[in-house]
């Protein structure tokens, strides 16, 4: 269901008010019997400002932006985390998987490291499976974050099967030397830039711990 615009109102007031003041001054200027100069020069003044608000509220109707429209994602609700990992690097991936899903849009999420989904949480995607295509080998190439701001609109979204079949919005942010934070929304365009500099924070975090883990030799098979 598509989420109600806070701005409504703020955004029409100007052109109600516009609209109703010019009114009032033609229905003023029909019941004068008597026109003076001065009450001319005011219904001219009056006309120009209602004109102005009428087109700053037609301005603001196209101009300010509103709220991304955000869906339902369809899948189940849940928590996979690849029980054999560090005691350490579980609790790491809890908590951080945590704060992504309550203080982003982020509805799912999956890490994905050394060909293995080490953890799925949020809302599930049909299948467990993560089969790079153009996108995520292009982030693991390059070591470079992809924000896809509105899925609907690239073709490679057909390479996201292991997300929910309705994400709006996807980020994938390099984790460490040889993984991704995969990252879907339930709105087009809905992460900030500000969103965007703490999920790469978060990642540079998670990497290092992952990293630091392969080179410990705790390599061990993923999620089914």
């Amino acid at each position: 269901m598509a989420s109600s615009d806070p701005n409504r109102v703020l955004r029409r007031l100007p052109l109600v008010v516009g609209i109703l003041g010019s009114s009032l001054l033609v229905l003023n200027r029909v019941l004068t019997p008597a026109l003076t100069e001065s009450q001319a020069r005011s219904d001219v003044m009056g006309i120009v400002l209602s004109a102005v608000l009428v087109l700053t509220g037609l301005l603001w109707q196209r101009v300010q932006p509103r709220s991304p429209e955000a869906v339902t994602l369809v899948g189940e609700t849940g928590f996979d985390l690849v029980p054999d990992l560090p005691e350490e690097v579980q609790t790491e991936l809890a908590w951080v998987s945590h704060l992504l899903l309550t203080n982003t849009v982020t509805r799912s999420l999956l890490v994905y490291h050394c060909d293995r989904v080490l953890l799925r949480r949020g809302v599930l995607g049909p299948t467990a499976t993560v089969t790079p295509g153009t996108i995520l080998k292009r982030v693991l190439a390059t070591g470079k974050a992809v924000y896809l701001v509105d899925l609907r609109l690239y073709p490679g979204r057909v390479e996201f099967t292991y997300l929910p079949e309705n994400t709006q919005g996807v980020i994938c942010q390099p984790l460490g030397s040889q993984g991704v934070l995969i990252l879907g929304a339930n709105a087009p365009r809905s992460y900030t830039q500000q969103d965007e500099a703490w999920i790469e924070g978060i990642a540079d975090k998670v990497g290092e711990t992952l990293d630091r883990m392969v080179v410990s030799g705790n390599t061990k098979k993923g999620l089914p």
